[in-house]
């Protein structure tokens, strides 16, 4: 008579070998999509809380009162590609608003006129950080910092220190002869097929700006440089002349957010550009914590804007102090760097 073995058990892995094994599995999960759960979690809370943001007309509102700080945003990323940071865009926009000023109120030009000659202002102020920054050595941040205050300088004595209005007087005792044309308007207060112009430019420039990044061989090397300058240089890149070329891009990516806030003010004023550097550098730096990249990204700069935007008009709904405002968005700011560099530095570790 032959007996017959039973199958020996399949072994279980116990439970705290699972939980070891999930652990790293859900960190990658949080780093890779934590972001868009917050952005999702927020915009959903507010659209449930509060029926008047569910309205197409307040969502279209708040892109287009984040179009600005997205665009310098675009343009820091830029820079950030290369492991460099743009801190003058701000005062580049600033700049962008008066010169636009300047060109129709007081030269009474076309709105085409005021537009070239804003983005040569941002060009020329691209090509000063270069030259500080490929030139003569100087680190970027430091740069950068020494160009906004001379433009912040330069953007006052071009103007006396007074804002520019249509009719105002001018310091020799005439009356400005001309005004803010209707087209030139447009750019921010008109509409095509019912969306913002601004917010058309937006998309616009967020898809070239990924396509550049990310499909073409410039935008390729930009990356190298930023992960490696020296090796990139070994390898026989001129990573001088891309450096530049960020530089000059980030610069004119400004003076086209300023445009844009010289249209939606409709004059020249003086102060314009203060406040869009600290935006503009938080939704650079937000989007590097999208998909876990860990890197600078145009889609997460754009993520980051819009996130920023939701949170402002949310806020504003429910009647928060706007000082409230400035400690939410630091809040979110300080979540994104921890996705992108704490719990992405525990999972290499």
């Amino acid at each position: 008579m032959t007996t017959t073995k039973s199958a020996a058990p399949a072994k279980t892995a116990p439970p705290s070998t699972l939980v070891a094994a999930a652990g790293p599995r859900i960190q990658n999960a949080v780093i890779k999509y934590g972001f868009i759960f917050v952005t999702v979690t927020l915009f959903a809370y507010f659209a449930l809380s509060e029926p008047s943001f569910r309205d197409s007309a307040t969502l279209l509102d708040t892109l287009r009162y984040v179009s600005v700080a997205a665009i310098l945003g675009l343009g820091v990323t830029l820079t950030m590609a290369v492991g460099g940071m743009d801190m003058s865009v701000g005062a580049v926009a600033g700049l962008g608003v008066t010169v636009a000023a300047k060109t129709m109120v007081t030269y009474n030009q076309v709105g085409v006129v005021a537009i070239v000659a804003v983005i040569v202002a941002g060009a020329l102020a691209g090509l000063l950080n270069a030259l500080l920054i490929v030139v003569l050595k100087i680190p970027d941040m430091l740069a950068t910092l020494g160009t906004m205050f001379v433009i912040q300088g330069t953007k006052l004595i071009l103007v006396d220190g007074q804002s520019i209005t249509p009719g105002m007087t001018q310091s020799d005792g005439t009356t400005a002869p001309g005004k803010f044309t209707e087209g030139f308007l447009r750019i921010d207060r008109g509409t095509i097929l019912g969306i913002p112009v601004s917010v058309v430019i937006f998309g616009a420039l967020t898809v070239l700006a990924w396509v550049f990044l990310a499909r073409t061989r410039w935008g390729r090397v930009l990356y190298a440089i930023g992960a490696n300058p020296e090796a990139s240089r070994l390898a026989g890149i001129r990573v001088g002349a891309y450096r530049a070329l960020a530089y000059v891009l980030s610069g004119v990516l400004a003076s086209i957010g300023g445009l844009i806030l010289a249209a939606r003010i409709g004059q020249g004023d003086v102060s314009a550009g203060t406040s869009q550097l600290l935006e503009a550098v938080a939704v650079a730096l937000v989007g590097t914590s999208v998909l876990g990249s860990g890197r600078p990204n145009v889609w997460g700069t754009a993520l980051g804007a819009v996130l920023i935007g939701i949170i402002t008009t949310g806020l504003t709904i429910k009647g928060l102090p706007y000082y409230t405002q400035d400690v939410v968005e630091g809040a979110v700011l300080i979540l994104a760097l921890v996705f992108s560099f704490t719990l992405s530095k525990r999972r290499t570790a």
